[in-house]
């Protein structure tokens, strides 16, 4: 049942590298669209202070999830949850941070915005929403491979679409969340690291 993918097994140790500086020693971390599980499953065992939620609207991502840790003996990884990241409601409460690698430019516009408002309704002030992927920047490609990932993925689906990095962090600035620090990865992507600010009292 465990599905295996290739960009993960490249990318995960550099993400992993960014995590150690912004995540806290301990607490609960709920992962978006956790794919085939060998993130979720990578960083738990490099980060045994922390607890991993991971998620996945795809039952089959799901059962791959649960494989992986199931192999590998992580207590600090909870059975793989349903969530659409767009609903207006999520199956959790809070969290400490939230992790979202390479989904935002494979989904509608609507699922970035509901990922960033639901991570901002579920984090305390601090709490860092981490976002991983390929972004336009400056209103342009940062890269000519990314500009044929980007043409390549709106011929697959209108809605689909690499993200100008402006435009998110303005969302995220309007959801209660600090401007992003930026962090350049390889193959042309990006981690942008948002923390929430403190929610005004009203």
């Amino acid at each position: 049942m465990k599905r295996e993918a290739p960009a993960a097994a490249r990318n995960r140790q550099p993400i992993l590298e960014v995590l150690r500086t912004c995540l806290p020693a301990s607490g609960d971390v709920l992962e978006i669209a956790s794919g085939t599980g060998e993130h979720a499953v990578h960083f738990a065992a490099a980060l045994p202070g922390l607890t991993f939620q991971p998620s996945d609207p795809d039952p089959g991502a799901r059962a791959s999830i649960d494989a992986w840790v199931a192999e590998l003996g992580l207590a600090n990884v909870r059975p793989a949850i349903t969530l659409d990241a767009s609903a207006e409601r999520w199956p959790l409460e809070k969290a400490d941070a939230v992790l979202c690698s390479n989904m935002i430019h494979i989904a509608p516009w609507q699922a970035a915005v509901g990922l960033v408002s639901g991570a901002a309704r579920l984090l305390t002030e601090g709490g860092v929403l981490f976002l991983y992927g390929p972004y336009h920047r400056d209103g342009r490609p940062t890269a000519p491979s990314n500009e044929a990932f980007d043409q390549d993925l709106r011929r697959r689906n209108p809605a689909w679409g690499i993200r100008h990095l402006e435009d998110v962090a303005a969302m995220a600035t309007d959801q209660g969340f600090a401007a992003p620090q930026i962090v350049e990865m390889p193959a042309n992507n990006l981690s942008l690291i948002f923390r929430r600010r403190a929610r005004i009292a009203t």
